[in-house]
């Protein structure tokens, strides 16, 4: 049967799936704990019909983030986590062959969404310092593009004028992926009615600590979202997981306690990381990439067997042996530093 399978999703592997029972320092979530309006919102939907259909397009969601964001309800696009709405972005507008052009290094499953949907997926090297290409992204002959920012696993953000240059002179789809916007001041969807091009993704995965629960959005102009709401699977969001993002969007404190433990320890976890020896990078999102003196793969698997599970980057090309970990509580980076410092002294 392999030489029926579809050639685009041929070189597809498996996505990241450690069996390692450990503190999962890995994933770049929320560490402050389960967000609050899961259970309140499990309390009351005791009598919720759950023998009827959602609305098609959660309804009560978009109109949600358009009081939030001051814009429309018809602006957004709701899905089962931002993936979905990335799935979506490509299905409304590749056909078979077309190219989107992503930077190099980022997401890795945007080549995988880019594949599923018959397109071929290419890469420009960022510039030092993991900054755009923007000349060389242009250059290409491509359908979209696709970036995200904060990026990952790299966590800078990239230059604002860079950004913008690239959505202004680019006459074709663009999608900003702000999986991690709420850890930086740096967005974009504001200008989602400014340019007729722009698709922003955002997610409730992560600075909502609602991953569990898959729920993503996107924002565009309203005849962008159009187009894409008619493509999305209708249904695809379910009715609890709509009210627990309402609830997570009315009441923000969760939100901003998480957001500020990064604030608190991103500097103090960077420095706790240059003193054991490693380069880091600098980040502008809830996780640090650094580069280890080891095999990578060897080093993680040693930090998982004390119990801490970390994410390895190190065999892809330009981040040869880096890793990326979550920015924790204090309590959390002590015992990452001090377990990492046994793994330094084991070599």
């Amino acid at each position: 049967m392999e030489e029926l399978r579809r050639s685009t999703v041929r070189d597809l592997e498996l996505y990241y799936n450690p069996k390692v029972k450990a503190i999962r320092m890995d994933t770049s979530v929320n560490v402050v704990g389960p967000n609050p309006a899961v259970k309140k919102v499990l309390e009351e939907c005791m009598d919720m019909e759950v023998n009827q259909y959602p609305s098609p397009y959660s309804d009560d969601l978009r109109k949600a983030l358009a009081e939030r964001y001051n814009l429309e309800a018809d602006n957004f696009v709701v899905g089962n986590g931002s993936d979905e709405l990335l799935d979506v972005s490509f299905k409304s507008f590749l056909e078979s062959g077309d190219v989107v052009v992503a930077p190099h290094p980022s997401y890795v499953l945007h080549s995988f969404f880019v594949k599923i949907n018959g397109g071929c997926f290419e890469t420009v090297d960022l510039l030092p310092g993991f900054q755009l290409d923007v000349d060389g992204m242009l250059e290409k002959k491509s359908k979209m593009i696709i970036l995200c920012t904060p990026n990952n696993p790299t966590s800078n953000c990239f230059k604002r004028a860079d950004v913008k240059r690239l959505i202004e002179e680019y006459d074709r789809p663009i999608i900003v992926d702000e999986a991690y916007t709420e850890y930086t001041s740096e967005e974009y969807l504001s200008y989602v009615n400014e340019f007729d091009n722009l698709i922003v993704t955002r997610t409730f995965s992560k600075a909502y600590g609602l991953a569990g629960m898959r729920i993503g959005y996107l924002a565009a102009n309203k005849k962008l979202a159009t187009m894409m709401q008619k493509v999305k699977i209708p249904y695809s969001l379910n009715k609890i997981s709509e009210a627990v993002a309402i609830a997570a969007l009315q009441n923000t404190e969760y939100l901003e306690k998480g957001q500020k433990i990064v604030k608190e320890q991103r500097e103090k976890l960077s420095n706790g990381l240059r003193e054991l020896g490693f380069e880091v990078f600098p980040s502008d999102g809830n996780f640090i990439m650094f580069r280890v003196k080891v095999p990578s793969d060897e080093f993680v698997s040693r930090l998982a067997a004390k119990g801490i599970l970390i994410r390895d980057f190190g065999k892809r090309r330009m981040l040869e042996n880096c890793v990326r970990t979550t920015i924790g509580t204090e309590e959390l980076n002590e015992l990452l530093l001090s377990k990492i410092k046994e793994v330094n002294e084991e070599w």
